[in-house]
């Protein structure tokens, strides 16, 4: 490491410990080449960053937002600051370690779900900043290669989360007009039942649909890179996959049929 690189490593591990108050300023400020500008600044930024928090985290986790309310989701997302700050300027891409704080804080141990709900919550966040989606390409190979030596390539974005919880379905009726939107949610709550989420692009929309274990057993193998005589295998005899690469196709969610590695 060179003297310049480790000095402004030391000067942005400075600034970080005076944001948190874990550093006197008047320190962080001789780091600087104006240290009186450095103090107005940090005591601004200091005074907005639980705000700056709150409507970050708002953004990202719209039905957390709701489901805890505005003060309790407030205390969370101040709490979360001071746990994990951001550590990159682009505060859009802060929040990925807020799952775990949940499942970590005694205070939501009653509410188990939630965590679960967070995680869908980011994959959609981040599939909603993934590379746009591009025109499948090698499906001519399905028709004369064997499974075993392929590899179906989903689109950006596409993830699968597997939960305890409906998280589907509150994540849907978080975003439905019905009158009753929430009785779903309390029959599947009712039902003990869990959900598997698929989160995949449609174009410039995202996408969250719940699928049956079988499919989501393929999709698993598949975003695992799995050839796909073993994601067949995994789905079970139920699994229809002509009926599934054409709904995919449909909805654009495959990118490429490709040979395995």
């Amino acid at each position: 490491m060179t003297a310049d690189v480790h000095k402004e490593a030391l000067r942005q591990q400075m600034l970080l410990r005076a944001l948190w108050r874990d550093a006197r300023p008047g320190v962080v400020a001789g780091w600087l080449r104006d240290g009186a500008k450095f103090q107005r600044g940090l005591q601004a930024y200091q005074a907005n960053a639980g705000a700056l928090a709150e409507r970050a985290l708002g953004a990202a986790f719209p039905t957390l937002l709701q489901l805890l309310g505005e003060e309790s989701f407030a205390a969370l997302a101040r709490a979360f600051w001071h746990a994990a700050p951001p550590e990159r300027g682009d505060i859009a891409a802060w929040g990925a370690a807020l799952p775990a704080f949940i499942d970590a804080a005694a205070q939501l141990a009653d509410e188990p779900y939630l965590a679960d709900v967070a995680r869908l919550e980011w994959a959609v966040h981040e599939a909603e900043q993934a590379a746009n989606a591009v025109a499948p390409t090698g499906l001519e190979r399905l028709g004369d290669t064997e499974p075993a030596r392929l590899t179906l390539q989903l689109q950006p974005g596409t993830v699968l989360l597997s939960s305890p919880h409906p998280v589907v379905t509150v994540w849907q009726a978080h975003r439905s007009a019905a009158e009753d939107r929430f009785a779903p949610v309390r029959a599947a709550f009712a039902a003990g039942r869990g959900e598997h989420a698929l989160v995949c692009r449609r174009g410039w929309l995202v996408e969250v649909l719940a699928l049956e274990a079988g499919c989501a057993r393929f999709v698993a193998a598949l975003l695992a890179g799995r050839d796909l005589a073993s994601a067949l295998l995994d789905a079970g005899a139920g699994f229809d996959f002509e009926t599934w690469l054409i709904e995919a196709l449909q909805a654009g969610a495959v990118a490429a049929v490709k040979d395995v590695p």
